[in-house]
């Protein structure tokens, strides 16, 4: 499947990758204000008992990311990146429309179990821009991920909490021809980012998920780097486990002003990330950069627990966002930290760690909407985001021990 037309690092190449993924992450905005939703009509309405549902959609999701991720990144070391990032496109898009069928909550977990699998685009599509940007730069070409992935949820949010609204299955379907189109896209015009000469042979140790993590404890300087990436991750799924059940409940926001709300995060996270993340990189450096991010994102989450209206909420929404400053300069100083054939690998034992993560993440914050709502009269429906508060601080704390040296694989 390789392409023909392997090209080498030019500027096009990142054009090609961030078109991909912004046409993945509308595919997967547009179901992200309705899968709650869905569960919650399941249910019969009934928002505890879909909180704790969607718990376990989230984890079976995050499990097959844990299993799946490395053994992606260490083909893409091998294959090269374009072809696996073509077939997990394909696979996404046939599954969106199996949850577009799914007549039950069984069906619809199957759904989500392959989509877990299939998901992999954005760490395939991060090792794509490793190959092709010298180490300086990457900082700011992770933030244009980033901000690819905001672009897409400034729009698909907020379309598909109208087409929700009109009929919740619609969103799937749309979803499906977006990613089978990009599928198509990337086929005919995505070159072959990874040159045969620094491909690596193919290993079943680093592909299985504990062996993948091998490149932690063998880089100095990793294993801080990744315990500050667990708790950030970890926070992180507070958001997708909970906001649309929490907002609904505690708000009495529509599908509308959910999709709408979706679409201002990304707003904020396309002008962090695109436009902040280089000069903040430049003037403060990589380290200063992460330490910001983790206390801008504390004191976002800290402002969505304690936000008596929707108002607040909103206004607490850049602080998040201030986040991206973290996420590309984490990244940045991992990569410096490994070698260039190790980069995929890199990749998957970050993608593990991120389903380790999501296995605990998921489950902790549904089942902490679930247990307020359910056992204090409604009076604590913040908890989740008070938790993913004392997350990032402690994020934070190893954060600035982590950071002290700079040690990288390779000068």
């Amino acid at each position: 499947m390789e392409s023909s037309g392997a090209i080498g690092p030019k500027r096009a190449a990142i054009a090609f990758i961030l078109g991909t993924v912004v046409l993945d992450v509308l595919a997967f905005g547009l179901i992200a204000p309705v899968l709650p939703v869905l569960i919650r009509q399941f249910h019969g309405g009934d928002t505890a008992a879909a909180a704790a549902t969607y718990g376990v959609f989230g984890t079976a999701w995050a499990v097959m990311q844990f299993l799946w991720s490395p053994l992606m990144g260490v083909l893409s070391d091998r294959f090269g990146r374009r072809p696996v990032l073509l077939i997990s496109l394909t696979g996404l898009g046939l599954d969106y429309i199996l949850m577009g069928l799914a007549p039950s909550l069984t069906w619809l977990f199957v759904g989500r179990v392959i989509s877990g699998i299939t998901a992999a685009t954005y760490s395939t599509a991060s090792a794509y821009v490793t190959d092709v940007t010298p180490k300086e730069k990457r900082a700011a070409a992770y933030g244009y991920i980033g901000a690819a992935w905001g672009v897409g949820f400034v729009v698909a949010p907020a379309i598909g909490g109208l087409l929700g609204e009109w009929h919740p299955r619609l969103p799937f379907w749309v979803a499906a021809v977006l990613t089978l189109a990009n599928a198509i896209y990337g086929w005919f015009v995505v070159p072959e980012s990874l040159p045969l000469s620094s491909r690596n042979a193919f290993s079943w140790r680093r592909a299985n998920p504990f062996g993948s993590l091998r490149l932690i404890r063998a880089r100095r300087g990793l294993a801080g780097l990744f315990t500050v990436q667990t708790l950030h991750i970890i926070a992180h799924y507070s958001l997708p486990s909970v906001f649309v059940l929490y907002a609904t409940h505690r708000y009495g926001w529509s599908l509308s002003q959910i999709g709408w709300t979706l679409g201002f995060m990304g707003v904020c996270t396309a002008i962090v990330q695109g436009l902040l993340i280089g000069p903040a990189v430049r003037r403060f450096g990589e380290r200063n950069s992460l330490l910001m991010g983790l206390v801008a994102e504390t004191i976002g989450y800290a402002g969505y627990a304690l936000a008596p209206n929707g108002i607040w909420f909103v206004l607490a929404i850049p602080f998040g966002a201030l986040g991206g400053l973290y996420s590309a300069s984490a990244q940045t100083l991992m990569a410096h930290r490994v070698k260039s054939e190790e980069q995929g690998e890199l990749q998957g034992a970050s993608s593990s760690l991120m389903g380790l993560a999501g296995i605990v993440g998921p489950g902790l914050f549904s089942g902490a909407l679930a247990w307020a709502l359910s056992t204090t009269d409604g009076r604590l429906p913040g908890l989740p985001f008070l938790i993913a508060a004392v997350l990032t601080a402690g994020g934070y704390a190893v954060g600035v021990f982590a950071t002290r040296h700079r040690r990288v694989a390779e000068s």
